[in-house]
């Protein structure tokens, strides 16, 4: 053996070391980051449809606002599927209808000033489809505009989505003091389901609709590729707004959700992959986003994650959350990309959400923030909550890992940063740098955290706070 080998290899192992310490720090999510985000765009390609177009009127709808359109709407997207595809247009003026249910290569174009207004009679979201409610497959009422194993749909144009939804209607179903305690609500239909869930019960058997108080989503596409939403307004769905389930190449373009009713979600993409949700403006009662995949035994049934999310140059006013992830996420989420984001308002509870406990269980991994301006929060900035609901009380523990925020800006928050993750399953990976967070009210909360970093990031506490 050469006698100057180990020397050798001193002097090389020194030299890679002095190298390595003068290479730009960097988070160990950094090489499964942000360079993924162009090859995730690059196949996110939106639908494109023949140019045909079925207008509504020659199918028998009345602008009248008072006239079921329901039919009508229907036979035209029954032509425009059964020709190859095309715009199924909707006039300026105000239709009312029921459940639409899309069909593939239909793109239902609404103009500037035309309004659909959904009927709040349940009995026009017969008969029940198959669907998501929370996270648990079920047949229940048909979401207002449902599609069901489609290609190439899409809800575009500068018209109105109106779902009606009101404290005298829809909203009273949850059953919370705002929506009419007292009345006729969702509590024990919910209990029953889930517990239908953990029993693995088949989702054929599982059967709602009248009578349970369910509420319909607005737009659920399930088990469908190919689809786009731009430029339209939603205001006041039943429940969530869009929730496209078990979906691929999703584009959200545009779009504005306004509504804030209980569980008014603006857009929660479940165990669905490749999501472009991009210069959009939220309004919401609950989460602006929620990321999704499933609840509990069900969710870890179907096994879906949720993947390849991208949000860029969102407004997000009221709300739970501006971008959350959960609680729902029992089939995972990874790669979560939100950049270019404007957040503001007394009545937006935190920026970013991650929420689950031992119950729910799965894997969040992945997820980056990056180039986010806050007015104020009424909570946290960050927030990180394994103790949600249920909290420790499951045999299912969570897991977060690798979570990246950089040059976020807040103006007012309660909390910088909130973190409270479990002693045998802590927080690993958490990433913060080029962060300021101003009047901020209390300490931050870190609880059960491994691998923290922490780079030129400034707190500034109120005048007077602890």
């Amino acid at each position: 053996m050469n006698k100057f080998l180990p020397k050798r290899l001193s002097l090389i192992f020194l030299f890679l070391a002095a190298t390595l310490c003068l290479l730009p720090v960097t988070s160990p999510c950094e090489e499964r980051g942000w360079a993924q985000v162009s090859s995730i765009l690059a196949r996110i390609n939106p639908p494109t449809f023949p140019d045909k177009d079925f207008d509504i009127p020659a199918y028998g709808a009345v602008t009248d606002g008072k006239t079921d359109c329901s039919s009508a709407i229907a036979s035209a997207i029954k032509a425009c599927s059964a020709s190859g595809g095309g715009r199924v247009i909707v006039p300026a003026g105000s239709f009312l209808s029921g459940a639409i249910h899309l069909k593939s290569n239909v793109n239902l174009h609404l103009m500037k000033g035309s309004t659909i207004a959904f009927s709040t009679n349940p009995q026009k979201y017969l008969p029940l489809v198959y669907c998501r409610w929370e996270g648990v497959e079920c047949m229940n009422y048909s979401p207002l505009i449902y599609a069901f194993e489609q290609e190439n749909i899409a809800v575009t144009g500068e018209g109105t989505l109106d779902g009606q939804a009101s404290n005298e209607n829809w909203w009273s179903w949850k059953g919370n003091k705002e929506a009419g305690s007292g009345k006729p609500n969702q509590g024990e239909a919910r209990k029953k389901l889930n517990g239908m869930g953990e029993k693995g019960i088949s989702v054929s058997d599982r059967v709602f609709g009248e009578g349970s108080y369910l509420r319909p989503n607005f737009f659920e596409p399930y088990r469908c590729k190919n689809i786009l939403v731009q430029g339209v307004t939603f205001k006041n769905s039943p429940m969530w707004f869009l929730n496209p389930v078990l979906c691929t190449n999703v584009s959200v373009l545009e779009v504005k959700t306004i509504g804030n009713g209980p569980n008014n979600d603006g857009c929660d993409p479940e165990s669905c992959t490749d999501v472009l949700i991009r210069n959009c403006y939220f309004d919401n009662g609950d989460d602006c986003i929620a990321i999704k995949s499933g609840r509990n035994n069900d969710g870890r049934r179907v096994n879906v994650p949720c993947e390849n999310i991208i949000v860029q140059g969102c407004t997000m006013k009221d709300g739970h959350g501006g971008v959350s992830i959960g609680s729902e996420i029992s089939g995972c989420v990874r790669n979560v990309f939100i950049e270019d984001c404007v957040m503001d308002s007394p009545h937006l509870d935190r920026a970013l959400r991650i929420k689950t406990n031992a119950v729910r269980g799965g894997v969040v991994e992945n997820v980056f923030m990056r180039n986010i301006s806050v007015g104020q929060v009424a909570e946290a900035v960050i927030k990180i909550d394994f103790y949600y609901e249920e909290g420790d009380k499951g045999d299912f523990t969570p897991i977060v890992r690798n979570v990246k925020v950089e040059n976020v800006q807040c103006n007012k928050s309660q909390f910088g940063v909130w973190i409270r993750a479990y002693d045998r399953s802590p927080a690993t990976g958490i990433w913060l740098e080029n962060c300021a967070f101003s009047n901020v009210a209390e300490p931050d909360v870190l609880e059960n955290i491994r691998e923290f970093t922490s780079l030129n990031v400034k707190s500034t506490r109120t005048k007077g706070g602890k």
